[in-house]
């Protein structure tokens, strides 16, 4: 592999770029997009890399900013509330004054008044014990597979309706052979494309050739380079191994990301398996 710059050095860099970006802009509506290209990060993972390194979502970072700036101002300075409001981004007082008692429990007013001592609450995700592997770093070749596309929040797709469809495919077609894997393509980040929005991929990795069938598709999922880790526990807490992934072992490593979605290979079968023994492959592209 090609000598390159620190990974972790790189990422904080550009990190310090979009921080930088935010803390100069409360006033103005930020435009995630643009924060994107400062940084410089894949677009498949520009939030996943700003979560895991802030330790809390993009979104969450910006609203905190601008509360803990507010809460300065009202501090420190004679501006009214109003005043106040509007320079640091929000629409109206009252949008203020609700993330305000969200975030210290006081109202603007209460803490102007009585000028209190205010400790933020922890936004930040919390750290779980997670049974995860180091990872292997693997060449894979291009693979086929049957694929059923859903929409919506993921806590509430239907994973056992779609992996009914797809191994129906594979009886009726015929396609049964060793070796077929079930991979999971989860497209878009809840934390920054609208729930209802968001785009799952269901596949089974095929080894015969296979015809589309009405929602049912086939597709070649491109090989390349890929960090695999295996995590032992329930699918409730993928997003904290994506965060280990990213955050613990992308920066300190010598890799950096590549242009393509992760892929997510189910090895147990949840209604056979307790949830802690659940077995999954997380897969990274890198480069």
């Amino acid at each position: 592999m090609a000598e390159q710059p620190n990974t972790k050095q790189f990422y904080q860099e550009n990190l310090n770029r979009v921080v930088d970006y935010i803390h100069k802009h409360l006033d103005a509506k930020i435009d995630i997009a643009h924060l994107a290209k400062l940084s410089h990060f894949s677009p498949y993972h520009f939030h996943r890399i700003t979560r895991a390194m802030l330790g809390e979502p993009l979104g969450m970072y910006i609203t905190r900013a601008r509360v803990e700036t507010a809460a300065k101002m009202i501090r420190y300075s004679e501006n009214s509330i109003e005043e106040i409001a509007y320079s640091v981004g929000f629409e109206t007082p009252s949008s203020l004054s609700k993330a305000f008692k969200n975030h210290f429990g006081i109202s603007p007013s209460a803490h102007r008044n009585k000028k209190e001592f205010i400790i933020k609450k922890q936004n930040t995700m919390k750290t779980t014990d997670l049974n995860i592997k180091k990872p292997k770093i693997q060449d894979l070749d291009n693979q086929n597979c049957l694929y059923y596309t859903m929409h919506g929040a993921y806590q509430n797709l239907d994973y056992a309706g779609a992996w009914e469809k797809l191994w129906g495919e594979i009886k009726a077609q015929k396609l049964f052979t060793k070796g077929i894997k079930m991979i999971g393509l989860p497209h878009d980040d809840p934390k920054a494309t609208d729930p209802n929005k968001t785009r799952y991929d269901a596949c089974l990795i095929i080894h015969k050739d296979a015809q589309p069938n009405g929602d049912v598709g086939v597709k070649t999922l491109k090989g390349g380079k890929f960090a695999i880790f295996l995590y032992q526990g329930s699918y409730k807490y993928f997003a904290e191994v994506y965060d280990h992934m990213f955050n613990e072992w992308l920066l300190n490593s010598d890799y950096e990301l590549r242009d393509a979605p992760c892929r997510e290979r189910y090895i147990s079968h949840p209604d056979r398996v307790a949830e802690d023994k659940l077995k999954t492959e997380f897969y990274i592209p890198i480069k």
